[in-house]
C-alpha cells in the first residue's frame, strides 16, 4: 500500500467532497500530470467533455471488449475526433474469436464473471498499472452498490488514487450537463438502453424500471468488476 496516495485520496475527498466536477478534474491534472487517466464507457460523452476543459490532451480509456454495440464504437469514435484528448482503446489479451477457442463460445451466457474478468478486469488493470490516479463516471444513485461512493478515494487493489468526480450528480444532472454543452450521445440512449453494457448481455429496459435492470439480466449479476 502506497500511504502517500492514500493520504493523498482522503484529504483531497474532504478538500473536493463539494467541488463541481471540473475542480475535482482540475485537482487531479495539476497533482498527478500525465499518470491521470480517464475511463470512459461511451454511454455518453460527458465525463470525456468535463476532462477536456480542466485537463486538455488527458489520456481517455475506453475497454473495447469485442463485444460492443456499434453504436458504442461511432460513439467512441465521435468523442475521440471532437474534443480534445488522447483515446487509448484498450483490448484483451485474446480475441473473442481466440477466447472462444479456449473457452467455448458464449461465456457470456455460461460464465459472465469469468468474461468480464478476462475482457474488462484483465485489460482495466494491465493498462493502468502505467498512472497513478483514474477517473471514472459512477454516480452513486446507479445502484445500491455505488450509494456510497466519494469523490475520491484510495483504489487499495491498484495503488491508485480514484476519482469520482459525477459521484453526487442526479440523472437530470446529467441530463442537463449533456443538454447545456451539446455533449454526445449513445444513439442506444434513446432506444431503451440507459445502461450500456456488451451487446450479448444488455436488454432493453422498460419505462420505469431499474436503469440497470437490463444489465446481464435474469443471472444476478450487478457489476462487471471493475469498481468492486
Amino acid at each position: 500500500m502506497s500511504t502517500d496516495l492514500k493520504t493523498i485520496a482522503e484529504e483531497a475527498n474532504e478538500r473536493l467532497a463539494d467541488a463541481s466536477a471540473v475542480e475535482v478534474l482540475a485537482w487531479a491534472r495539476e497533482t498527478f500530470g500525465d499518470e491521470l487517466v480517464v475511463t470512459a464507457s461511451m454511454a455518453d460523452g460527458a465525463l470525456p467533455h468535463l476532462a477536456a476543459q480542466a485537463a486538455p490532451g488527458v489520456d481517455v480509456l475506453f475497454l473495447d471488449t469485442g463485444y460492443h454495440f456499434a453504436e458504442t464504437i461511432g460513439t467512441r469514435d465521435a468523442v475521440a475526433a471532437t474534443l480534445p484528448i488522447n483515446l487509448i482503446n484498450a483490448t484483451p489479451k485474446q480475441t473473442v474469436a481466440e477466447q472462444d477457442a479456449e473457452y467455448g463460445e458464449k461465456l457470456h451466457d455460461r460464465d459472465p464473471n469469468k468474461c468480464c474478468a478476462l475482457r474488462k478486469v484483465e485489460p482495466l488493470n494491465r493498462y493502468l498499472s502505467g498512472y497513478k490516479a483514474w477517473v471514472t463516471g459512477i454516480r452513486r444513485e446507479e445502484a445500491p452498490t455505488r450509494a456510497n461512493t466519494p469523490v475520491v478515494e484510495y483504489d487499495a487493489k491498484r495503488d491508485m488514487v480514484k476519482l469520482n468526480p459525477i459521484a453526487p450528480w442526479t440523472q437530470e444532472d446529467l441530463d442537463n450537463y449533456i443538454q447545456d454543452n451539446g455533449v454526445l450521445v449513445n444513439l442506444l440512449q434513446y432506444d431503451g438502453y440507459p445502461s450500456i453494457g456488451c451487446e450479448p448481455c444488455t436488454q432493453r429496459v422498460a419505462p420505469g424500471e431499474d436503469p440497470r435492470s437490463g444489465r446481464w439480466a435474469g443471472t444476478g449479476k450487478v457489476e462487471c468488476g471493475l469498481h468492486t
